[in-house]
Formats: structure tokens, sequence, C-alpha cells
């Protein structure tokens, strides 16, 4: 059975150096989503206890939900939302919106892929097939659909809580979803950056006529 590459929580850019407790931090989540990950691609999703997490990363369960209140946040939790959104406001002003997002998007798709491969991978399937996953996946959505909300809301003026708001910004964020569950339904034979531009074509453009 091949090796499964770490998991790495830390945020993808350079900073300050992090102060001893908050590098504890980091490598306990690091240790938790390694562990979860080993566990599932031994013996499945289903099978992997909390207890068996706590025990291959060596820690206490009351650790693990801590850091993650369920196992389901082991696989949707990642630390790049703020990074992105950084990214996502420090885009020049006059930019249209579908090439901010675009920019963007394929950033988070990079990060995930340049990172740590097999992972990313193996997140999307679970994503797709368990549906306790499925679930927690759509309610963090939700959480990060918000957080644009408050982008789009600096960026154009609009009350980020309005219906025009929250509607461009929750089909945004179901567009990304349906992104990840269709790459991995078809066994990830296609470019997730193609998907991308598909997906947000849809967005600007509206479905194209069917064949007759």
């Amino acid at each position: 059975m091949s090796r499964m590459s770490p998991a790495r929580t830390s945020p993808p850019t350079e900073g300050p150096r992090l102060g001893l407790r908050e590098r504890k931090k980091i490598k306990t989540r690091t240790a938790i989503r390694d562990a979860t990950y080993a566990l599932i691609k031994e013996q499945g999703y289903d099978a992997t206890t909390i207890e068996q997490i706590a025990d291959r990363a060596e820690v206490s369960p009351s650790t693990v939900f801590r850091y993650f209140p369920t196992k389901e946040d082991i696989v949707v939790t990642d630390e790049y939302d703020p990074v992105l959104l950084a990214e996502l406001a420090g885009r020049p002003v006059d930019e249209p919106w579908v090439d901010s997002l675009r920019h963007v998007t394929k950033m988070a798709l990079g990060f995930g892929l340049e990172r740590e491969p097999e992972i990313t991978r193996l997140r999307a399937r679970l994503m797709a097939t368990v549906p306790a996953v499925r679930s927690r996946m759509v309610e963090s959505m939700a959480v990060t659909g918000r957080r644009i909300a408050e982008a789009v809301s600096a960026r154009t003026g609009l009350d980020r809580a309005g219906l025009e708001v929250r509607v461009f910004t929750m089909s945004l964020v179901g567009g990304l979803a349906e992104i990840t569950l269709y790459w991995a339904e078809n066994d990830f034979r296609d470019d997730p950056a193609d998907l991308v531009d598909r997906a947000l074509a849809v967005l600007e453009h509206g479905l194209a006529p069917g064949k007759p």
C-alpha cells in the first residue's frame, strides 16, 4: 500500500513566524488529519472512529473534538479561506467579477492539488460518496459564502445581507460544490481548471440551448 502524503494545515503563504503555542496547535491539527486520512485509506470512512484517530495521532479523543467537532469536520476543514478571501479583496476594483472569481477559484484548486494531491482527491471522493461528509460540506460552504458576500459588498457597495448579494454568492458556492462532486464522480478525468471555466460560464451566461 502506498504511503499517503501528510496533510498540511498551515496557510499556503509566507508570513510572520508563528509563536510556540500556535505552532503546537498546527502540529496537533496536522497529526489528527494525517491519522484520519491514513485510517480512512486503510479501512474506509465508516470504520474509522474518533478513538482510533486519537490513538494514531497520539492525542486524547477530547483533543480531537476540541480541534474538530465532528469526524466530518476533519475531512472538510482546510486553512485556505482567509488566504483566498484576502486574494479576492486584493483584486483590481475594475476587474470583472467573473475574472476575479476565476483567478481565486483556480488558485484554491491549485493549492490542494500541488500541496496534497492524494488527500485532495480523497476528500473529493468522500464528499461525493459519504452523505454525512457531503452534508457537512454544504454547511461549511455556506459559511464560506457569507465570507465571500462580505468581499462582494466591499467591492460593490451593496448590502451583504441583501437578496442580490446572497443569491450571487450562494450560486457561486453551490457551483464550487458541484465542481468537486462532478470531478470525483467522473474519476478525476477532467482538468479542474476547465471545470471552473465551464461552471463560471454558466453563472455568467446561463445554460446554452440544448440540441433539438
